[in-house]
């Protein structure tokens, strides 16, 4: 009797390596078809909540490459290059099937461009550098004049006192107006202009750093209302108590 259920027991775990081994088997072979079948390649970037990132630039910073096979790449070590950007908040990445990779991201909200001395620096509400370039390209957001850094580099903080001043400003603006500018312009040490990104540009007084609520919400009035003001304005003062409006002759 003892003979016959020790039997029993090896023919049971026989039977259970032997769906143990059928199970890997077609695992690796369902695992085989979609790593390897041309079918799954990546042929499209969904792009979610990027409003100065590229494709192109999400691409190269996630070592991404078009045509890849979708299985094989690694979606935790692209979300993970990706975060390491200083421009990149958030992010999260997932497949999509056939042929689609999700990206969602949040970015840092860059305030100002700068001058240095080897080309332009994006600059954050925190005076960080999230990105460095060459050549001017093409702004969505103000440039500030009549200051030039020097020897600064992506994840270094600016410490001119009077920039930092700008960005504590800007910060305040809402975005729509933010990108209805196209310079602050520092005149002298404790007088600012800035200037509208209008077909012509009207010249906003800002003067010294202070009032910033108040001169911040006149700004985004102002530049609210300019678009439908039927008087050419050559400038505004916000020095005074109430603001001063000049037209244009």
């Amino acid at each position: 009797m003892a003979k016959i259920k020790k039997q029993r027991r090896r023919r049971r775990n026989v039977g259970r390596l032997f769906r143990g081994i059928i199970f890997l088997v077609v695992s690796a072979a369902v695992l085989g078809f979609f790593v390897y079948v041309p079918f799954f390649t990546l042929n499209e970037i969904k792009l979610d909540g990027a409003k100065y990132l590229t494709q192109e630039d999400i691409l190269r910073i996630g070592d991404i490459y078009m045509g890849e096979q979708l299985f094989r790449l690694e979606t935790d070590v692209v979300q993970s290059r990706l975060s390491k950007d200083l421009r990149i908040e958030e992010v999260s990445v997932r497949r999509k099937l056939p042929h689609t990779l999700e990206i969602k991201i949040k970015e840092r909200r860059p305030l100002a461009t700068i001058a240095c001395n080897y080309g332009y620096l994006d600059l954050d509400t925190n005076g960080i550098v999230i990105d460095s370039y060459k050549t001017i390209k093409t702004m969505q957001i103000p440039m500030i004049t009549g200051a030039t850094v020097q020897d600064l580099y992506i994840g270094d903080e600016i410490d001119d006192e009077l920039v930092k001043k700008i960005l504590d400003f800007l910060k305040r603006l809402n975005e729509d107006t933010l990108n209805r500018l196209s310079e602050i312009a520092i005149v002298e040490a404790d007088y600012i202009v800035m200037y509208s990104a209008t077909e012509r540009p009207v010249q906003i007084r800002i003067g010294k750093l202070e009032r910033l609520d108040e001169k911040a919400r006149l700004t985004e009035d102002f530049l609210r209302d300019l678009e439908t003001n039927p008087h050419p304005v050559e400038y505004v003062d916000f020095n005074y108590t109430a603001p001063f409006i000049k037209l244009a002759e």
